[in-house]
């Protein structure tokens, strides 16, 4: 049976929601904006083709448990793959974007923006707690947004596998909104006091093996290694189609990026591997973020999530075998 792919994208007035649907468009998607929430049904049970549907609170006859309970009846239809996207970001920037479009805020026409936003948050809350897909677009360029949307909806997605992003960052720059798992690297040995290493970051060999002659750090990599393939089946299995595991440290450059990477290349063993327990077999898709990094211009290659970095196939063995590497 062929299965029709059904995006659904809501969220905040200025969160994004019209460059995810451009983007769905470029992809291939059919994209249709705010249809009357009783027609979303009949037009997606008649759909013969990929579809982008944008449902806010500008939706006529808009309630966010009347939109949860069409798109369980949808998901009943085997012959359909729903997912919701939720775009969003925080209130400062939201209001900055409407000071610069100067256009009013549906929820605040003749009141100030912020209150509108307040009102649209509380509206819209139970789609973001049950969205498969949450996107920050704050501080995120455009290009970036669409190189995000085309890698979980475009041409080379899979649909049936869990999309693992694994994300560096520094603590006092915030916790990463979207982050389904947290781990502190701050008491690991700390690169950026020596002067040598300072001005380098995880991805160089030096740093790494600095870092990995902490006595901690075999037993700290194999703790959150252990943790995160005892929940990563049993996502797969519950049918979540995203997750986001972040690693902290104080500046964002040295321990957390290396552990990321270290662990990034571990996830995409076990994902090549065979069946783990309980015959579960691992199915995810490694992609890496080093957000500090990203915000620093380091590089294009850190200015969205990349597929993990291949290594030597050697490299990949001794992962699976938990034998430590350099990075």
């Amino acid at each position: 049976m062929k299965t029709l792919g059904v995006v659904i994208v809501s969220g905040l007035s200025g969160g994004g929601k019209a460059s995810i649907l451009r983007t769905l468009e470029d992809v291939g998607y059919e994209a249709v904006d705010n249809p009357p929430l009783t027609m979303l049904e009949e037009m997606i049970a008649r759909g013969d083709g990929k579809l982008a549907v944008g449902i806010d609170a500008r939706t006529r006859g808009f309630d966010a448990v009347d939109v949860l309970d069409a798109i369980a009846r949808l998901r009943g239809n085997p012959g359909l793959n729903i997912q919701l996207v939720y775009a969003w970001a925080d209130e400062s920037t939201l209001q900055r974007r409407y000071t610069e479009s100067r256009r009013r805020h549906p929820l605040a026409p003749q009141g100030v923006v912020s209150g509108g936003i307040a009102a649209e948050v509380a509206l819209t809350e139970p789609l973001r707690e049950q969205a498969d897909l949450v996107v920050d677009t704050t501080g995120l360029p455009i290009a970036n947004l669409r190189r995000l949307i085309e890698r979980h909806f475009g041409a080379g997605a899979d649909e049936a596998q869990l999309g693992l992003s694994l994300m560096s960052f520094a603590y006092p720059k915030g916790l990463p909104r979207e982050a389904d798992l947290v781990f502190d690297a701050r008491f690991l040995r700390n690169p950026h006091y020596d002067p040598i290493l300072r001005s380098k970051t995880g991805m160089d060999q030096e740093v790494g093996a600095y870092i990995e002659a902490d006595p901690d750090f075999a037993k700290f990599f194999l703790c959150i290694a252990e943790l995160v393939e005892l929940v990563l089946p049993r996502f797969v299995q519950e049918g979540k189609k995203y997750a986001t595991i972040t690693i902290g440290c104080t500046g964002g450059r040295h321990r957390s990026v290396h552990l990321i990477e270290k662990l990034a290349i571990h996830l995409t063993s076990r994902a090549a591997a065979g069946p783990v327990d309980q015959g579960v077999k691992p199915s995810w898709r490694v992609f890496v973020t080093h957000r500090e990094l990203a915000r620093d211009r380091e590089g294009d290659a850190f200015l969205m999530d990349r597929p993990v970095a291949r290594r030597d196939r050697s490299d990949l063995d001794k992962v699976a075998q938990g034998m430590s590497i350099q990075a």
